[in-house]
């Protein structure tokens, strides 16, 4: 190809916590340009939205449904190849299913659907159709995390027998959702949100990060949820045991009213020779610890980093990069998939290397699962299906 992929967003109007750090991460790269969107359910904020990112009123559109559509019969020269949803759960698959039945490729913000069988619904288009889905699970973005991943997969540090991850925010330790919190309001509402709060909103990062990074699948979860501010409809913190398919276990912790945390994500992970740990705080710094020589730091950007992380990587040693690089990472290599795949060409290995949608599907189990589990003490044990 020579020229850029087109993009339409849904969701993400001027005011949205996260639709912003979408279009910074798609054009990082050069490999994507915004050229529609419907950006809001409220036309006044859609229209305001496009006129402020310099977007032509015509390609400015009040309803999801009418951008596929009016989209879909523009010539093939003008109208967009992709999709990018920032909606709040509730409004993830409507959109999602009706691109690729349009033709459009699709980036989805997690966690992927509102339901499991949602997520089953899109796992079946996206294969009938061939297109490609990218979910957004930034943190396996990180050229360190990337780095850490494949020494795991080389079997650095031998079979892997533990993993704690966590993921502590303090913005909801109170009850901003009645104040007209946008974020809060949505996030805290089961009919938008789903059924679960905390877990679904940031439980499922955990989870895909200690899942990416060790190559292993959770097969079961014991776990317990618990709404500590009163009046609120869905958990706002919870912790979970987790057996992986190889006998290793874990803890999965994640709160909301962690007061003073950020977004103080964390995870160890300990093998029969060694152990590494990675924390977002200092994301280009990864930690290695060895039973039988001293400990190894390794810098993002440096020449010791493995092919995997320096595929990832844009800046050299010293000069950091952070969240959105990591988001960016995503954008460029679904892009370089995309375009390949519209060349009739195969894409490089470590294009491929993004959340799509068997991590989309794992997630929804992750929160089937948890939930079951956080609120059924009849049994200690569920298993992950």
């Amino acid at each position: 190809m020579n020229r850029k992929l087109r993009m339409g967003m849904i969701g993400g109007g001027l005011n949205a916590f996260i639709g912003a750090i979408h279009r910074l991460a798609a054009i990082m790269d050069g490999q994507i340009e915004l050229v529609c969107g419907c950006f809001s359910s409220h036309p006044e904020v859609s229209y305001s939205t496009g006129k402020t990112l310099f977007l032509p009123r015509n390609r400015v559109y009040t309803t999801w449904q009418e951008m596929i559509q009016s989209e879909a019969l523009l010539p093939e020269g003008e109208r967009m190849d992709l999709v990018s949803i920032v909606t709040p759960n509730h409004v993830h698959f409507g959109p999602a299913m009706m691109a690729l039945e349009y033709g459009f490729h699709v980036v989805i913000d997690k966690p992927f659907t509102f339901t499991l069988d949602e997520a089953l619904q899109l796992e079946k288009k996206v294969q009938e159709t061939g297109l490609v889905l990218a979910l957004t699970h930034t943190y396996a973005g990180y050229p360190a995390v990337k780095h850490a991943r494949k020494m795991v997969a080389e079997g650095k540090l031998g079979t892997i027998r533990k993993i704690y991850v966590e993921y502590p925010q303090g913005w909801l330790s109170e009850k901003i959702e009645d104040t007209g919190h946008v974020q809060a309001s949505w996030r805290t509402d089961p009919s938008r949100s789903g059924k679960a709060g905390c877990m679904g909103d940031i439980g499922t990062h955990a989870h895909h990060l200690a899942e990416y990074i060790s190559g292993l699948k959770t097969t079961e979860i014991c776990a317990e949820l618990k709404t500590y501010v009163p009046g609120r409809l869905l958990d706002d913190d919870g912790a979970a045991l987790l057996r992986f398919e190889n006998g290793a276990t874990g803890v999965l912790m994640a709160s909301q009213i962690a007061a003073g945390e950020e977004n103080n994500v964390k995870i160890r992970i300990y093998g029969e020779k060694g152990g590494l740990e990675w924390q977002q705080h200092e994301p280009n710094t990864l930690t290695l610890k060895w039973l039988d020589k001293p400990m190894e730091v390794f810098r993002t950007g440096t020449g010791f980093m493995n092919e995997a992380a320096k595929a990832n990587t844009r800046t050299p040693g010293g000069h950091p990069e952070g969240y959105l690089e990591a988001f960016g990472n995503i954008y460029r290599n679904f892009a370089l998939t995309v375009m390949a795949k519209m060349d009739g060409r195969e894409p490089h290995p470590e294009w491929l290397d993004f959340p799509g949608v068997e991590d989309g599907i794992r997630g929804m189990r992750f929160i089937e699962t948890v939930v079951k589990a956080g609120y059924d003490h009849t049994t200690k044990w569920v298993k992950f299906e």
